[in-house]
């Protein structure tokens, strides 16, 4: 949800069947048991089966990859979905990735050649949540939710349900059995996407994974990303902070709180322990320099790293922009130019989001211009946006059905801030049996210097990474718990420039003193600097008391051990 929007957006320019039947008892497959289909791809298209609630048609399905199956359908009403299947290397387990900004396309899922340290490959799929959007720029476009309400509660928290029910029946077709461990992975919509289905569907995988998650849906779209355009808009709708000021504004940053985790290094470990005034880089009176920002300019950005507040100082949500965000800002909340006719801006999504989806269709809606900064206007995105909200502490359900849960956060997403996903977690754990006790099920990796989803790498290096997927892997199928993490960046050409461990939160990463600051083996893990004291008191504290419709049976096709 910055640029990468933009970028995306480019790059995106009834006859039943009967097949063979899923023989009745099958034995679940262990993992890495090759299993071979039961039916030939081209028998696929056509076939149509029910699901609860809804029928799922197979519309087309090819081998031109020899090595895959690749399925296309929908689910009705209009869920269209992408699933990939290995034609002789299928070991038993499925992965589902959630998609981006405001969906509206099918980005195709990976091909199955996932291998975790288990081995093996997955049947991967992806879905466009429920609705098309417009092939210049799909997850920018939130019009087709403005008078349907049924796209809306696809988009909402439905989709990704039914999309794992009708393709977990899809492999039991074409290989005889069900998968034998689920997967979900998503960042930014995705890891709303992720947290929602360990609240609302708990039993429909084993192993989730929610990065950036968009989870504070309606206050973030409706209200935080409105605040950090607004409060950097001219009455004449031009940028006031300009994107020529930020490499100093930035370099201003790691100088006051680089060091402050005891390592110089380039990096700053937990922008929560920055208290940086940028009046300490503001320009001499009268005077306008890019080393230096001007008085209106400081007060733009203290506005932004506080986040919205109303007219008494009252939270509108739980956290500002990071220190070590500053760079990122260009095309997110300050607009740039790509080229003849094209920008980037983050303005479009909340617009579209404000416009088309916040309010009960019929209702009056409001613009990013438009929203004002108020108890009530928060109070107007309830009714509609709790649909989409993942903020329910309960996951006892998940929890109890073996389910496992990482959590993470780049410490310098420009889009969501990092103390969203500090806030909620602490809440989780207050309300599940103390950290202790949810660490068992529910874990949480906050990654120093990346930016939103880590498609823009983060201000080490445009490369930058982190990938918990084969540690999720080792949770479920070994029951290792993720101690740590490697984080990985990585310079133009693809050379490795530094290693780090993110280590469960709430413990830090510590150099030992001596060797590479680039090597993560010169780290340990420890204790926190502070106790953590996360939960952020705003508007919404009620918000995480409220319960959506919970799935408590086995629709998921689960065959746990």
């Amino acid at each position: 949800m910055h640029r990468i929007v933009a970028a995306l957006g480019a790059l995106t320019a009834a006859l039943t069947m009967t097949l063979t039947p899923v023989p009745v008892g099958a034995a679940a497959a262990r993992p890495n048991a090759v299993l071979r289909p039961l039916q030939d791809c081209g028998h696929l298209p056509g076939l149509v089966y029910d699901i609860p609630d809804a029928a799922v048609h197979v519309t087309a399905a090819d081998a031109s990859d020899p090595a895959t199956c690749d399925v296309r359908g929908t689910i009705d009403p209009a869920v269209r979905f992408e699933l990939k299947l290995p034609i002789s290397t299928f070991t038993g387990r499925y992965v589902q990735y959630g998609c981006q900004g405001e969906c509206g396309a099918i980005f195709p899922p990976p091909a199955p050649g996932c291998s975790p340290p288990q081995g093996g490959d997955f049947a991967v799929a992806a879905t466009d949540d429920g609705h098309a959007g417009d092939p210049q720029n799909p997850i920018l476009d939130a019009s087709w939710g403005a008078t349907n309400q049924a796209a809306r509660d696809d988009f909402f928290y439905r989709a990704p349900h039914v999309v794992a029910l009708a393709a977990k029946r899809l492999i039991a077709i074409y290989y005889g059995v069900p998968p034998t461990r689920s997967y979900f992975v998503g960042c930014s919509t995705g890891g709303r996407e992720g947290l929602l289905l360990a609240q609302r569907y708990p039993r429909d995988f084993d192993g989730i994974i929610a990065g950036d998650p968009t989870s504070y849906l309606a206050p973030l779209m409706g209200l935080y990303m409105p605040w950090i355009i607004r409060a950097n808009t001219d009455a004449g709708g031009r940028p006031i902070l300009t994107a020529d000021k930020l490499g100093a504004l930035h370099a201003a940053v790691l100088t006051a709180c680089d060091g402050l985790d005891g390592l110089v290094d380039g990096q700053i470990d937990d922008p929560t322990a920055c208290h940086f005034d940028p009046a300490s880089v503001q320009c001499p009176a009268g005077t306008d320099q890019p080393s230096c920002l001007s008085a209106r300019q400081v007060e733009v950005v203290r506005k932004l790293y506080a986040g919205p507040t109303d007219a008494h100082g009252q939270r509108l949500f739980p956290g500002g922009e990071p220190a070590g965000s500053e760079l990122a800002w260009a095309g997110s909340i300050i607009p740039i130019e790509l080229g003849p006719g094209q920008s980037a801006s983050l303005k479009p999504l909340p617009d579209g989001y404000l416009q088309d989806l916040a309010y009960p269709i019929g209702q009056p809606t409001a613009s990013v211009d438009t929203i004002p900064f108020t108890a009530d206007a928060f109070r107007r995105l309830i009714p509609e946006g709790v649909k989409g909200d993942a903020m329910s502490l309960d996951l006892r359900a998940f929890r109890d059905a073996g389910g496992k849960l990482i959590l993470w956060h780049g410490w310098a997403d420009q889009s969501i801030p990092p103390t969203e996903s500090l806030d909620y977690y602490q809440r989780l754990w207050e309300h599940n049996g103390g950290l202790h006790q949810t660490q068992r099920f529910a874990r949480l990796f906050m990654v120093p210097t990346l930016y939103h989803c880590a498609f823009f790498g983060g201000y080490r290096g445009a490369m930058s990474a982190f990938d918990p997927f084969p540690a999720l892997v080792d949770w479920v199928e070994s029951g290792h718990a993720p101690e740590q993490i490697s984080a990985t960046q990585r310079d133009a050409s693809g050379g490795l420039v530094r290693t780090r461990p993110v280590f469960a939160y709430p413990e830090r990463a510590r150099y030992v003193g001596h060797g590479s600051i680039d090597d993560a083996t010169n780290f340990v893990a420890a204790p926190p600097l502070t106790p953590p004291h996360n939960v952020i008191h705003w508007l919404g504290d009620d918000l995480y008391a409220r319960r959506g419709p919970v799935a408590a049976t086995d629709e998921g096709g689960h065959n746990r051990d």
